[in-house]
C-alpha cells in the first residue's frame, strides 16, 4: 500500500517572494481568519520559533495568534510580516465594472 505525505503549503513557501504572493492572495480574500491562518502557514514555513524571536513575541502567543480562530493585534502581525521578509503595500481597489 503506497503512503503519501499531506500536502502542506507551508513547505513550498522557501522565499520571500513567493511568501509575498501567496499572502497577496489570502489578503485578497478580505476573510481575517483566512488571512490568520495563511500568515499562520508562512510563519511554520520560516520555522515558528524563528519568527517568534525575530518579532519579539513567544513561539506559543505566535501558535495561538495565527491559527485562523483568534483576532491578533495589528502590531503583531506587522512584526511577524518583517520577520517574514514581506510588508503591506496599499493599492487602490480597482472598479471592475469599468473594466
Amino acid at each position: 500500500m503506497a503512503h503519501f505525505k499531506k500536502f502542506d503549503v507551508a513547505d513550498h513557501l522557501n522565499d520571500a517572494g513567493i511568501i509575498a504572493a501567496y499572502l497577496t492572495e489570502a489578503f485578497e480574500s478580505n476573510d481575517p481568519a483566512f488571512i490568520s491562518h495563511a500568515i499562520g502557514t508562512a510563519a511554520r514555513s520560516k520555522g515558528m520559533a524563528r519568527v517568534a524571536e525575530e518579532a519579539g513575541v513567544s513561539r506559543e502567543s505566535l501558535y495561538k495568534s495565527l491559527n485562523g480562530q483568534s483576532k491578533p493585534e495589528f502590531e503583531t502581525i506587522r512584526k511577524v510580516l518583517a520577520a517574514l521578509g514581506v510588508k503591506l503595500v496599499a493599492e487602490p481597489i480597482r472598479d471592475t465594472e469599468a473594466a
